[in-house]
């Protein structure tokens, strides 16, 4: 008789690792949801930016036609892409950054621009918003690795594999302009 109860702890020492497993990868999956929704946030406070800033450039460098273009498609593709994956996501991002980047070099040749009020105002809100992103991005990764960890090990990924969880996908920088050291210039 002595034998049943030592099943009965058994099981429910199990049942209760079990559930302890389970929902630690459901808070771990939400922390990797909850991530993924602050860079979105930040990545819409850009789309935000961006046609304010390229219509401040508009007005001093009417010929930079092709630089303007290049930023706006950028941009309108990234909206597009808005609901996919964290690797479509990284590229089009990356591409909207290069953009942008070209786009600030412009503003460079433009000493009234530079000086006006509202460029610089726009160029502190984008260079914020950039920082903001960079954070929310590490944080992202983050808590996808924590996330990947919890369903990879040993005993939680017989967990993992029982009940669906699946490895997310890291946001890293696929274009190779992001991924070269800036160039700096005194002259």
């Amino acid at each position: 008789m002595w034998w049943i109860w030592v099943v009965i702890g058994i099981v429910v020492v199990i049942a209760v690792a079990l559930i302890g497993v389970y929902n630690g990868l459901v808070r771990k999956r939400n922390q990797v949801k909850n991530a993924w929704a602050q860079i979105d946030v930040q990545l819409k406070r850009r789309y935000d930016l961006v046609p304010n800033l390229v219509e401040t450039v508009k007005g001093y460098a009417k010929h930079e036609r092709e630089t303007l273009e290049a930023v706006t498609q950028a941009r309108n593709l990234a909206q597009q892409v808005a609901g996919g994956g964290a690797g479509a996501r990284a590229k089009v991002e990356g591409e909207l950054s290069s953009a942008l980047s070209r786009l600030l070099a412009v503003a460079e040749a433009y000493p009234d621009l530079k000086a006006n009020q509202n460029f610089l105002a726009l160029q502190e809100e984008l260079t914020s918003t950039e920082n903001k992103i960079g954070f929310a991005r590490q944080f992202y990764n983050d808590s996808v690795l924590r996330y990947n960890n919890q369903t990879q090990v040993f005993p939680s990924n017989i967990v993992a594999g029982m009940f669906g969880f699946k490895a997310e996908e890291f946001f890293e920088t696929t274009s190779e302009v992001e991924r070269e050291a800036p160039k700096v210039s005194f002259t």
